[in-house]
């Protein structure tokens, strides 16, 4: 920049509190006051660089950056997301410097929480200085207002601008850690709750929503709206999708439904096609194949529930009649519950039991001899243990069932959670027994533990719910009522615990085993039954065996009736045998022969010497 070249008095002023700041901190360096006054010279006051592309911003310079850092640390001027995403930027190092005491509160509860990584730690104080600069606001004044709309505006950018080849820096990941560091460290409320939809589904949502027509997505909308007060986010998730399936599906075949009202029967029907024949689209969840019955029975499942609704809502817009009959739905199959056998559930306790890793021991001993549910397990508060009498109870939290329930708890059990307890890092603001850096254990993790466990004993794939079905049928197997089971599952209806005896039925068990020996000695001529143990009827039916038995069956000829043609098959002209059914001659023959029958004797002697020619 020329010598001569002057800038106005404003902008002087802020170069000369950036060359104070530098020597306040020791980061002087002569260079800087020109690096400042040609970013002024190229773009102007500080909102002028907003009007410039990524490129051009970009293309400043290193040593110009550094004072656009600056700018956004100190509030002078409002970040871009596609800038924060592709730069590596100083914003952190810069913003702890100006904001000391907030940066150490967010250090010392990063500690707190058990977070090692320096990396890491950094990284969650650096989205929040992105978040201000974002929004062009003090760190101090963040909340969560601000940081689920930057993660997304960042989150956003970083996908489009990857797509564009160009390479993103880390540090835009951290946000979820960020929360929860804030959370604890009193500077939140409240948890934060991320958006259902990431950024790469939004387009694919509104673009959904756009094809249906009024006044069917506004009825659409409300009755969402209205469901999402009394369900959960996930059925609100599931919901949404099936309806907007349908609506889709609507303005795609038929273009002139315009509204619920106008659906008929014969929609539904092209509906249930569609459903059957469509492919599973979802990338790595097998291509090409069709949908699953279930997943069928989803859709038609929420497609009744949102007619329904609207007709005892009494929408305005809504069916003009019934729609969906009990003969739509796919009939699905009734498989038993997958249970581990006793040899491979020992196996998975004894490789739980040697895991170094603490979870992994607590969390498979607790599902194993409690059955609980992995929800139930995740939602455990660090009271949940209590003595009642001489005796340790653990609450199981409301789960499933929308009730809570007590269970015993074994004395190992009791030491193992104490251990946990005495070894996890300290969650502030969170009583829940399973946490990690001061946040719930996921879903995710006990997977991951179950599966470490599983594959060091060598048995496969192992699921949560396996092992409450493995506890379920073990206690059935070794006398535990099924009521007592019932309450220890926490079933409602005890027809969902009616299916273990499906596993294990005792009676039927008690009652085959009691005969199988005297079956067994039926057919097993030398073994000799007990006194007693051989029936009228076994008796009765052994004797007509005997007396029935020919070449190639038996006889139905009543045992007190006598017969006149007991060889009449032999003995016909056109009986034909050959070398393979002499064994069975032989046994007929000694059979006749123990039982003094003298013409059947030599009938079958005749035909065992014809075979003994014709083989010699």
């Amino acid at each position: 920049m020329p010598a001569s070249r002057k800038i106005p008095a404003d902008l002087e002023a802020i170069v000369a509190t950036y060359e104070r700041d530098a020597q306040r901190r020791g980061r002087y360096d002569p260079h800087m006051s020109s690096s400042a006054r040609r970013f002024f010279d190229l773009t102007g006051p500080p909102d002028a660089w907003r009007d410039l592309t990524l490129d051009e911003q970009l293309g400043l310079g290193d040593s110009i950056r550094s004072f656009v850092i600056w700018l956004f640390v100190t509030g002078r001027l409002q970040a871009t997301a596609d800038y924060l995403a592709v730069t590596s930027s100083r914003l952190g190092e810069l913003g702890a410097w100006y904001f000391p005491e907030l940066h150490q509160t967010i250090i010392d509860m990063v500690a707190t929480l058990g977070y090692r990584n320096h990396y890491v730690r950094e990284g969650f104080w650096c989205c929040l200085m992105k978040t201000a600069a974002l929004y062009q606001i003090a760190p101090t004044e963040v909340d969560a207002s601000h940081i689920v709309p930057a993660r997304m505006a960042l989150k956003e950018a970083a996908e489009r601008l990857r797509a564009e080849g160009r390479s993103i820096r880390a540090g835009n990941g951290r946000f979820t850690g960020l929360v929860n560091v804030m959370f604890h460290a009193g500077l939140l409320a409240e948890p934060v709750k991320w958006p259902l939809l990431r950024p790469s589904d939004r387009a694919v949502y509104d673009e959904a929503w756009a094809q249906i027509p009024e006044p069917m997505a506004t009825t659409m909308h409300r009755y969402l709206e209205q469901r999402e007060t009394v369900v959960t986010n996930s059925t609100i998730k599931r919901d949404s999708r099936m309806v907007r399936h349908f609506g889709v599906f609507l303005a795609t075949t038929d273009p002139s439904v315009t509204s619920i009202a106008q659906v008929r029967r014969h929609h539904i029907e092209a509906f249930k096609t569609h459903l059957a024949e469509r492919p599973l689209v979802r990338t790595g969840r097998g291509q090409g194949t069709r949908l699953a019955k279930r997943t069928i029975q989803y859709y038609l499942s929420a497609l009744a529930v949102f007619f329904d609704s609207l007709t005892e809502w009494e929408f305005e817009d809504r069916p003009v009649g019934r729609l969906l009959f009990p003969g739509d739905y796919p009939r699905l199959d009734s498989p038993l519950p997958r249970f581990l056998d006793d040899p491979t559930a020992a196996k998975l306790l004894a490789a739980a039991r040697a895991d170094e890793d603490p979870f992994v021991r607590l969390a498979i001993e607790l599902l194993s001899r409690t059955g609980m549910r992995r929800g139930e397990l995740l939602r455990l508060t660090v009271d949940a243990v209590v003595q009642i009498g001489s005796a340790y109870w653990l609450r199981v939290p409301v789960g499933k069932m929308h009730t809570d329930r007590y269970v015993p708890l074994h004395p190992e059990l009791k030491v193992l959670i104490d251990d946990w307890l005495a070894s996890r890092p300290e969650a502030p603001r969170l009583n829940l027994l399973f946490c990690e850096h001061g946040r719930p254990i996921s879903f995710t993790r006990l997977s991951q533990a179950l599966a470490k466990a599983a594959d060091a004993a060598g048995i496969g794939h192992v699921t949560a719910h396996q092992l409450r079905h493995t506890l379920a049928t073990q206690a059935l197997n070794r006398g535990m009522s099924l009521d007592a089971i019932a309450a220890l599952l926490g079933h409602k209806d005890m027809t969902m615990t009616r299916v273990y005896a499906r596993i294990a039925d005792r009676t039927v068990a008690d009652q085959y085993f009691s005969v199988t020996e005297k079956v067994e000695a039926l057919y097993d001529q030398p073994r000799a039954l007990p006194a007693g143990a051989e029936g009228s009827e076994m008796g009765r039916l052994r004797r007509q065996m005997d007396q029935r038995m020919l070449g190639n069956g038996y006889c139905a000829r009543p045992v007190d009736m006598d017969c006149h043609f007991e060889s009449v098959c032999e003995s016909c002209s056109f009986f034909v045998t050959t070398v393979e059914f002499r064994p069975t001659l032989s046994r007929q023959r000694d059979d006749a022969a123990a039982k003094g029958q003298i013409g059947r004797q030599r009938l079958f002697d005749g035909l065992i010497a014809r075979l003994d020619d014709q083989a010699s």
